[in-house]
């Protein structure tokens, strides 16, 4: 707090002498203002939240279990897509004689694109239970991608899918489609 100046009067003439004192401003009041509000703006204060996708994996087997056979997923019950650059999805329900660049699709990562193209491949499943999205990320996808077709998996309630690789066959075959579209075709060297 400030501190008053005090007056004093002298035997003289009845002159009034004034006693000069520096001012001092007392700052402990103010310094446990600011820790208090500091305190309530902490503790009312949401921090942000993280953001967490939830992945079901499988338990991690025993060292002395077997490991089981290689699933064979059929074609008429799975879907692949394939996420490539500048976020385009090509899909395909091909295998590796039958895939050309005419019947790998383009699409896109809306719901009339690859949501549609889920849910009717899903439809035309000749068994749908058994019903598998094969997700198969490119070098040059980027992870937003990824995590919209996990989202699409939640919203298609598609509850059956894997992360692969692309095999080279696939790859190749992408690379054609990409190169012919005129978007990442590098000339080729002698």
């Amino acid at each position: 707090m400030a501190e008053v100046q005090v007056q004093e009067k002298g035997a003289k003439g009845g002159k009034v002498r004034s006693k000069k004192n520096n001012p001092r401003v007392d700052m402990t009041p103010m310094v446990d203002l600011n820790f208090l509000l500091l305190m309530f703006f902490m503790f009312t204060s949401t921090f942000s939240k993280p953001n967490v996708m939830d992945l079901g994996l499988p338990a991690k087997p025993k060292k002395d279990t077997p490991k089981p056979p290689p699933t064979e997923i059929k074609l008429s019950n799975s879907i692949s897509l394939l996420l490539g650059k500048d976020n385009k999805i090509f899909w395909h329900q091909q295998d590796n004689t039958s895939l050309t660049d005419q019947n790998l699709n383009e699409t896109s990562y809306d719901r009339e694109g690859i949501r549609k193209v889920i849910e009717q491949a899903k439809a035309n499943a000749a068994d749908k239970t058994k019903f598998t999205v094969i997700i198969k990320p490119t070098d040059d996808a980027v992870y937003k991608n990824f995590v919209d077709i996990i989202d699409e998996m939640a919203i298609t309630k598609s509850e059956q899918y894997g992360v692969t690789d692309v095999k080279p066959w696939e790859k190749a075959i992408y690379e054609k489609k990409v190169g012919n579209s005129g978007t990442t075709a590098a000339p080729a060297t002698k």
